[in-house]
C-alpha cells in the first residue's frame, strides 16, 4: 500500500528517487500494519468524550463502473486490503449503522473484539467492540440469529413509533435494544445520529447498504465517505453505492486521502 495523497516528504522523497532510506515510508508500495492504518483513519479529535459531537463516516465499495455489488453482496469486488481497511474502520467505531436490507442480504454477524485494537480502544474509552446498530421499519428481521442473540455488546434496532408491537417485541426478547428514532413507520437519519449519541456512541460508522446511505445523505447528516474504488467492470444493473430520490443540491466533499494497493484505490472524503 502506498499514499497517493496528501503528498508528504516521504511520498515527495519517494517519487524523486530518495534512496534506500525511503523503503519503509508513507509512499512505498508495502502491506501497512493495523496501527498505521488506524492512524490514516483516525476520527476528528472532536468525535468522541473529550469533544461529543457524533461523526458519522461511511465505508463504501463501488467498481469502475459504479457497481457496488455483484449478485447482490459487496464481497465478490473487495480484495485483501479492502477488508482490512473494513476491519480498522470497525476497530475505529462506537457503533456500525447498517439497513436491516444488507443485514440480510449480507448475513450480518456480531461485531467481535480484536486483539490488535484492544489497547487502542480501551485507550479511546470504548469497550471490547462496537455496537451493530440496524435501521428497520418493518423489523422484518431474523431475530434468531447471532447478531442479535448472541453479540458480545447488545445490538441496537433503531425504528420508528408507528412500527409494530409485536416486532418491537420480538426484538427485545432476543436480548436487543430498541431505539426508537422517528415518528411514523421509519427511522429519521438525524434522530438517529442524535439517539447513538445521548447513549454515548458519537464515533459512527455505517456500511450502507445504498438505500440507508442515500437516506443519510439526502438528510445531510454524513460527515465523511471511504469509498473503495475497486479496479473492476460489471456492467448489469447493480445498485450504486447510494439510492433513493436525489438531493435538490449535489453535496459537496473534499478529498482528504487515497491510498493504494493492488490497483485499488481507497479514498477519503470530508464534508465542506
Amino acid at each position: 500500500m502506498r499514499r497517493l495523497f496528501p503528498v508528504t516528504d516521504e511520498t515527495a522523497a519517494r517519487d524523486s528517487g530518495g534512496g534506500p532510506g525511503t523503503a519503509g515510508a508513507e509512499g512505498a508500495d508495502r502491506e501497512w500494519g493495523l496501527e498505521e492504518l488506524a492512524a490514516a483513519y483516525a476520527y476528528p479529535s472532536g468525535s468522541g468524550p473529550a469533544g461529543p459531537e457524533p461523526w458519522l463516516r461511511a465505508n463504501m465499495v463501488s467498481t469502475l463502473d459504479g457497481a457496488a455489488q455483484h449478485d447482490g453482496r459487496s464481497q465478490p469486488i473487495s480484495s485483501a486490503a479492502d477488508m482490512r481497511i473494513f476491519g480498522t474502520l470497525r476497530a475505529l467505531a462506537d457503533a456500525v449503522v447498517v439497513g436491516a436490507e444488507t443485514v440480510r442480504q449480507e448475513g450480518y454477524r456480531p461485531a467481535r473484539a480484536r486483539e490488535d485494537f484492544a489497547a487502542l480502544r480501551e485507550s479511546a474509552g470504548q469497550g471490547p467492540a462496537p455496537a451493530i446498530a440496524v435501521v428497520s421499519a418493518s423489523l422484518d428481521l431474523d431475530f434468531s440469529l447471532p447478531l442479535f442473540t448472541s453479540p458480545l455488546v447488545p445490538t441496537l434496532v433503531l425504528t420508528g413509533a408507528a412500527a409494530a408491537t409485536d416486532r418491537i417485541a420480538a426484538a427485545e426478547k432476543a436480548g436487543a435494544q430498541v431505539v426508537i428514532a422517528g415518528d411514523g413507520m421509519g427511522v429519521d437519519p438525524a434522530r438517529a445520529v442524535r439517539a447513538l449519541a445521548d447513549r454515548g456512541l458519537y464515533r459512527l460508522l455505517t456500511e450502507g447498504g445504498p438505500r440507508l446511505l442515500g437516506q443519510l445523505v439526502a438528510a445531510g447528516v454524513l460527515d465523511e465517505l471511504c469509498l473503495t474504488v475497486s479496479p473492476m467492470l460489471t456492467a448489469g444493473d447493480a445498485q450504486r453505492i447510494a439510492g433513493g430520490p436525489a438531493v435538490a443540491v449535489p453535496r459537496r466533499f473534499e478529498l482528504t486521502s487515497l491510498l493504494e494497493e493492488a490497483g485499488f484505490l481507497f479514498s477519503r472524503y470530508r464534508r465542506t
